[in-house]
Parts: structure tokens; sequence; C-alpha cells
């Protein structure tokens, strides 16, 4: 619960006047106990997963071959319909159920002692670009680690391979895993803001965006518009659709964010053989 009665005493605890967006998250927030603002970040992971791929989906569902085609990475494949509930339903139900709910609420302890705060100030937004990029890195060596040992070959067939169901990756299969898989690789997404911690607001950005771009990751289409291919070292779509591609014997593209943990490790060989003899047939 945020200490301040009224936008007058937070601006004189501040020493300066309120801005906007404080004033208002003073009023949001300041007869809400913490763990309920903590808590909000699952209802808000659920609403992205659920809106974030839907154009996608759309997309592959009801979009002409001849406009889709040019744009999927795996052009002979078409997801139907039933599958796209089935994979929505399915993860949806793991990931609230069986393991963001509990996880959350496991953790917040934990995130009140590292210092995860809830009250004023806002950071600002050069302090939340920076926090993210610091999460999305320790997040991705981290995923990396993780997912390379989600394929030895007794996780891969216990765990992993539910993920890999979807040999042509679709949108909603972002999160469709099995649990321990989603709690595995869930994990490292706490470890970042425990390391730099954040406000909740920030908190709570960083889970949808990384939602987002897991998504991206999986959506079975390479646009050339995308503006992710202005960040370096992104994988993207291409890179993580053939670790789908070839499955359990697939030693490429462990990272899940970024591209240079498989090319320090050297677990890119098999992806940039494949591009060069695509190159070369062409």
């Amino acid at each position: 619960m945020i200490p301040y009665a009224t936008a007058t005493a937070g601006a004189e605890a501040l020493g300066r006047p309120l801005s906007w967006a404080e004033a208002t998250w003073l009023r949001y927030t300041s007869a809400t106990p913490d763990y309920c603002l903590y808590y909000l970040n699952s209802v808000i992971i659920m609403i992205a997963y659920t809106l974030a791929p839907l154009p996608l989906a759309l997309l592959e569902l009801y979009g002409p071959a001849k406009l889709t085609s040019p744009y999927k990475l795996q052009p002979k494949v078409r997801v139907s319909r039933a599958a796209f509930l089935r994979c929505y339903m399915d993860s949806a139900c793991r990931l609230l159920v069986l393991t963001c709910g509990p996880l959350l609420v496991v953790s917040y302890p934990a995130v009140k002692m590292v210092g995860i705060r809830m009250g004023l100030p806002l950071p600002a937004a050069g302090e939340v670009a920076a926090q993210l990029v610091v999460y999305f890195l320790v997040e991705d060596y981290l995923g990396y680690w993780l997912h390379r040992l989600l394929h030895a070959e007794w996780a891969y067939d216990k765990i992993h391979r539910v993920h890999h169901e979807f040999a042509a990756p679709v949108s909603f299969a972002s999160g469709y895993s099995h649990w321990a898989e989603l709690l595995t690789l869930g994990s490292p997404a706490f470890i970042g803001p425990a390391i730099v911690p954040c406000h909740v607001t920030t908190f709570w950005l960083w889970f949808v965006v990384r939602g987002v771009q897991a998504i991206d990751t999986h959506s079975g289409f390479k646009f050339p518009f995308s503006p992710t291919k202005f960040i370096p070292f992104y994988g993207g779509a291409e890179f993580h659709d053939y670790h789908h591609y070839v499955g359990k014997q697939c030693q490429s593209h462990f990272a899940p964010v970024f591209t240079f943990c498989d090319y320090i490790y050297g677990t890119d060989k098999g992806y940039r053989y494949q591009k060069a003899s695509l190159a070369k047939d062409n």
C-alpha cells in the first residue's frame, strides 16, 4: 500500500509536483495492498497471451495463400482451427493454473525481499529501458543453457517433446509446453529483476514484452517490414522455426531471444549450414 493519502502528500514527500501518470498511479493504488498489485501480473500476462497472437492466428487461418505464403517459413503447412483452439486452451490452462499463478504466489515474498517497489516515484523511461535490456540478456543466457539441457534425451522425451509437437510453430505455440518446462524456462525471467530490482510497472512490462517476443519467435512468419530486424543479434522467427523443424535432433538455436550464445558455443552450425545450402541452390 502506498503511504500517501493524497496527491499533495505525495508531492510533498517527493519534493516536486506529481506527473499525470504518478497522480493516476496514486489514485489507483493508494488503498491497494502490494500483493494485489504484484498478483495482477498474472492477469496482464494472460491478456497479452490471448490478444497479441490473434492477428497472426487470423492471418494463418484466413489469409489468402497467395498473400501469406511468401512470408510463411513453412508455407506447405497449414494449422487447422481445431489445432489453434487446442493449442490456446491447453497452454492457457498450463500457463495460468499450473505455472504462472502458483509461481507468482510463491515468489511474492522473494520479490519484496529483493526490492521490487510499488510506490512513487514511477521510473523514468531511460531507467525502464536499461532494466529491460539487462533482463533480456540475463534471461537469454540462462534460457540458453536450460533449453539445451531440455534437449538431452531423457528431458526431451519426458518434457520438451510437448513443445515440439508443433514442428511448424504458430503464434499460440509460444506457451504450449509441458508444465515442468514452463516452470524451468520461466524461472530465469525472475532472475533479472532479482539482480536489478525495478518498479512493479516495469515488472509488468517486462513479462508482457518477453511474452510478445516469444510469440513473434513462434509466429511462423518472416516479414520484411518487421521492426525486430533492427535489434542487434535478434534471432527471430526464422532462426527458431529451424529449431522446431528439425526437432529432437536439433542442435541449433537454444537461446530464446538472441543469437550470440549459439554463435559463441557453436550451436548455430546446423542453421548456418542450411542457410548456405539454400543460398547455393538458389
